[in-house]
């Protein structure tokens, strides 16, 4: 039987800390690895076939974490997206960006740009980062945004549909097929809520840092073993 690959994968990126904690080690040490196994598996994901690999970098309830681990993630940010253009681009991978530039510094926005500039002609497959990021503050960014296009008279209220909500998210992606959390967290917690409707959903023990290459090759297995349906009936 030929094995099926999602178009659309999410992570949620669960664990970081905990790993690093279970070892002894500080928090950062945790976030630190863990950016250097996201590099590591967006591009064997995308290697794989996937076309677009959404992940839940910062959330924009990270915030109310201690300012010592915040601002800590906003430098690893800062240095990690200037250090991996070429990276990224040695291997195809176009970089955007999903979330709200409130409250980001300056220099932490301006390393994103940097990072969608210098990967924005690459063919490879699209790693999403979502940071500062709430499926919910996306929604009512969408929201906002058609009601403007409807005053602007771009738009009527008849041509707001399903379709066209997806095409006014952040990004106009598909959705998403396979959401995967790390850490063993059964939740969803605000990831791209509307692009997760009929997402197969996989909650593995592992914390990110060690959820390495044959760790979603299991969520592969189990993304295969699922039938999907989308509401119809199985015949």
């Amino acid at each position: 039987m030929e094995e099926k690959i999602p178009t659309h994968v999410g992570i949620i990126l669960d664990g970081n800390g905990r790993w690093a904690t279970s070892r002894g080690l500080k928090r950062s040490e945790g976030h630190k690895e863990g950016f250097e196994t996201l590099k590591i598996l967006a591009k064997y994901i995308l290697k794989k076939g996937v076309k677009i690999l959404s992940v839940f970098a910062f959330s924009t309830e990270n915030f109310k974490r201690s300012k010592e681990e915040v601002d800590y993630l906003m430098n690893l940010f800062i240095k990690g997206f200037k250090g991996s253009i070429s990276e990224f681009n040695s291997n195809n991978i176009k970089v955007v960006f999903s979330g709200r530039k409130e409250p980001l510094s300056d220099d932490v926005w301006n390393a994103m740009k940097e990072m969608e500039d210098g990967t924005k002609d690459n063919t490879g497959g699209i790693l999403n980062i979502c940071l500062n990021y709430g499926g919910r503050a996306e929604i009512v960014d969408t929201t906002k945004k058609l009601i403007n296009k409807v005053i602007n008279n771009e738009i009527s209220i008849e041509d707001i549909t399903e379709e066209t909500i997806e095409k006014n998210l952040y990004h106009d992606l598909p959705p998403i097929d396979l959401l995967i959390r790390t850490s063993g967290e059964v939740r969803v917690s605000n990831f791209m809520l509307y692009q997760m409707a009929y997402a197969e959903m996989y909650f593995p023990d592992t914390y990110f840092p060690d959820f390495k290459e044959s760790e979603f090759d299991k969520a592969l297995l189990y993304y295969n073993s699922r039938d999907r349906r989308f509401g119809g009936i199985k015949k």
